[in-house]
């Protein structure tokens, strides 16, 4: 199974603006026919599992590049992402949500390599003020400041413990829910809805300090 031949197509996913990495809900056709897709490839269908990839390749790059806010880094985690997945086909569980599963070896694989990372220090007095972000169809002024809203989000987002991050970026990204969340990153609702509760309080204190 040739997997590296991924790299193109992750490529092109990666050269996304930063502004179109936007929420990434999985389509509901798509998670009709992951079940299909997953047992046909754990039989060794190796079109069934490159469906897969097709399918999911620009959710598991746009959650990588919201755990690393690095491109080069989030296109080798979602390459890695899905070697891995197909490495441990046999371990899924068909009743099990598909996409959980894929999400859940992204977004380990992601915290573990921001453990291992090391970050510098941030200095909040250098950060730009926060603006907000338009609807649609921005003004090059204000493509500019939605620019520079992102740029300062995912600074909140580097200063959050990575299992805390995972938790936002999956919540408020992937928009999935705290059963999924607590599924995908193998722990409880409760503390699921504990990390969401402190990240919310971290980045608004981190914010107040932007803004003052």
């Amino acid at each position: 199974m040739q997997i590296l031949t991924l790299g193109k197509n992750l490529s092109m996913t990666s050269s996304l603006s930063t502004e179109q990495q936007t929420h990434q809900s999985v389509p509901s056709e798509t998670q009709t026919q992951e079940q299909g897709w997953a047992k046909a490839a754990q039989k060794g269908d190796q079109t069934a599992f490159m469906n897969i990839v097709e399918a999911y390749q620009r959710p598991v790059y746009n959650l990588c590049y919201r755990m690393l806010n690095d491109s080069a880094e989030a296109e080798d985690a979602a390459q890695e992402t899905f070697l891995r997945a197909y490495t441990k086909l046999k371990s899924y569980q068909p009743g099990r949500k598909f996409s959980a599963w894929l999400f859940s070896i992204a977004s380990h694989y992601c915290i573990d390599r921001l453990r291992r990372r090391r970050h510098p220090t941030i200095s909040w007095d250098e950060l730009p003020p926060w603006r907000g972000v338009p609807a649609e169809e921005p003004e090059p002024e204000d493509a500019a400041l939605a620019r520079e809203a992102t740029s300062v989000l995912h600074t909140l987002l580097n200063e959050l413990a990575p299992d805390y991050r995972a938790a936002v970026v999956l919540r408020y990204w992937h928009e999935m829910s705290y059963d999924e969340i607590a599924e995908t990153l193998d722990t409880s609702v409760s503390a699921i809805k504990s990390r969401l509760f402190r990240a919310k309080q971290m980045m608004g204190q981190q914010m107040q300090m932007i803004e003052a």
